[in-house]
């Protein structure tokens, strides 16, 4: 593993180092560089610091792990691999992510899962162990997102219009959500044991990596929600 000191480096320079290693890398002293591990394929980056803004953009198979929390737009795009938080993340973080998983062990702000797609055989799947702010999964058109609410200490684990224009994939909320107002395109169901079993591996995995209980989480009535029109804004529209 090579070790680089992100002290005093700007953005580019740093992201020049991680791609020169062409090998694992641990980043210390990080304080607000952009664009860590943009589209790296087959490397594991850990961070120690805050990465900024768009950490693991375009990533397309690389794992990267931060030893705290991170800005806006994680996971930007990304195509392929694993990002994993062990702290809180900014707003959009997973903005059109197509494929990959990205974990979040606290709350994510605002936006999260915006315009997140399946594409092909590709999956992606965000898992948020806290609370979500609001607009969670806006215009979501496929794959997971995942809300756990273990550190909620509020009546709501995410904010408000959450699945906002959502037109495919699915939502899962775990507790009560009698709380929450949910737009009208959207159908909102106790999760079955058929939608359980699709999220299983994720929350295993999220258990695993931060140091949670499986059964007790799984314990808790879970909620699915899915958009019940492909087109959601068709009644907004004349016909031609």
């Amino acid at each position: 593993m090579v070790l680089v000191n992100a002290m005093n480096l700007n953005y580019r320079e740093l992201n020049d180092q991680i791609r020169r290693a062409e090998k694992d890398c641990c980043i210390q002293n990080c304080l607000g560089q952009r664009f860590i591990g943009t589209g790296m394929d087959h490397i594991e980056i850990t961070v120690s610091g805050i990465p900024g803004n768009a950490l693991g953009a375009y990533l397309n198979g690389a794992k990267i792990i931060v030893s705290g929390n991170a800005q806006d737009a994680v996971g930007d795009t990304m195509n392929a691999g694993e990002i994993i938080i062990h702290g809180n993340i900014g707003d959009a973080a997973g903005y059109a992510m197509r494929g990959g998983k990205i974990f979040v062990r606290d709350n994510a702000g605002y936006r999260a899962g915006i315009h997140m797609k399946a594409y092909r055989e590709k999956m992606p799947v965000m898992v948020i162990g806290g609370c979500a702010g609001s607009f969670l999964g806006e215009y979501q058109a496929g794959g997971k997102i995942i809300v756990l609410g273990l550190t909620a200490d509020a009546d709501k684990i995410v904010g408000s219009f959450p699945c906002t224009g959502m037109h495919g994939g699915k939502m899962y909320l775990r507790g009560r959500t009698d709380g929450i107002s949910f737009p009208g395109q959207v159908t909102v169901n106790p999760a079955t044991p058929e939608d359980m079993a699709e999220i299983e591996a994720d929350i295993a995995e999220y258990c695993t990596l931060f140091g949670r209980d499986f059964r007790q989480v799984m314990d808790a009535p879970f909620t699915v929600i899915t958009p019940d029109s492909k087109n959601p804004y068709k009644q907004m529209y004349v016909a031609n």
